[in-house]
């Protein structure tokens, strides 16, 4: 038999081979929850970062993120309060609702602001049916362990999402009176460790621990299925993630040892309007080019 044409299963095999070494994260078109399960599978870092408007989380779409959390400290950062308990459902459905317009790769997470879950499942689950459905989100996250298991219950029964949060838990810094690292004694280890655990068993599809010990976060990444994501927390969780404002130094006055400033925009920004406000005022803008 003659064949002109003959198949060339070489190149077919370089095809799958190239599949199956690329990385995960770079093989997908959408980072789903079963996305960043097999990232923790096969050791890819998950990286995640904050964002609360259109422009912003373009740029961070597009650099390809993994993970954009909608966060709380929207309070601090874009409303200026000392903490992030005074931010609204209504605020953060703003917030979210501008950041999904932008997205089309990344996973966007929106926090569940103070008030909206503690203590009353039925408002948690409201709550996230309002986000979800007024936003386009993909997830919420909620602070807490055994106290706020059945608010994820309820949650979880309507087919959302869910991101745990512990360790340091800004919502509620009244009650613990500092930001200090936690679970540094071994009893409060102890609790955070089953509350993680219990957080998986209850099906929550990540964990972000804040503020405690890198070899408690170590041995709390290596317990888990599901991806740990630290803030503070060292280096051998499956993921980092930091607040943009921090990270970009467009805030000054935080400066906690795990933040790495990766640029002094505060700086390049005064210094940009204060070049726009002399050439204003010397008549130099707008030149002959820069008019009708």
């Amino acid at each position: 038999m003659n064949i002109d044409h003959p198949i060339q299963i070489c190149n077919f095999d370089i095809v799958i081979n190239t599949y199956l070494i690329m990385p995960i994260h770079k093989s997908v078109k959408r980072i789903t929850t079963h996305v960043l399960n097999e990232m923790k599978l096969k050791g890819e870092k998950i990286a995640m970062l904050t964002a609360y408007d259109y422009s912003i989380a373009k740029i961070l779409d597009e650099a390809e993120i993994d993970v954009i959390l909608v966060g709380d400290s929207a309070s601090n950062v874009m409303a200026g309060f000392d903490t992030t308990l005074p931010i609204t459902l209504d605020n953060m459905i703003y917030h979210a609702a501008s950041v999904v317009r932008a997205v089309k790769r990344a996973l966007v997470v929106v926090d569940l602001p103070f008030g909206t879950y503690q203590g009353n499942s039925k408002e948690a689950l409201a709550s996230s049916i309002r986000i979800m459905k007024e936003t386009g989100a993909h997830a919420v996250k909620l602070e807490g362990g055994l106290q706020v298991v059945e608010s994820i219950e309820r949650i979880l029964s309507a087919g959302i999402p869910v991101m745990g949060h512990l360790g340091l838990t800004p919502q509620a810094i009244h009650k613990f009176g500092t930001y200090v690292v936690r679970a540094r004694e071994e009893e409060e280890a102890r609790r955070l460790m089953e509350d993680a655990r219990l957080l998986e068993q209850t099906g929550c599809f990540a964990i972000v621990l804040e503020k405690i010990p890198a070899r408690l976060a170590e041995e709390v990444t290596g317990s888990l299925k599901i991806p740990v994501i630290g803030i503070g927390a060292g280096g051998k969780t499956d993921g980092q993630v930091l607040v943009l404002h921090d990270m970009l130094g467009i805030t000054q006055e935080f400066s906690p040892r795990f933040l790495r400033r990766y640029h002094n925009l505060y700086a390049e920004i005064k210094g940009a309007v204060q070049s726009y406000i002399a050439d204003v005022r010397s008549q130099d803008f707008p030149n002959e080019k820069e008019q009708y």
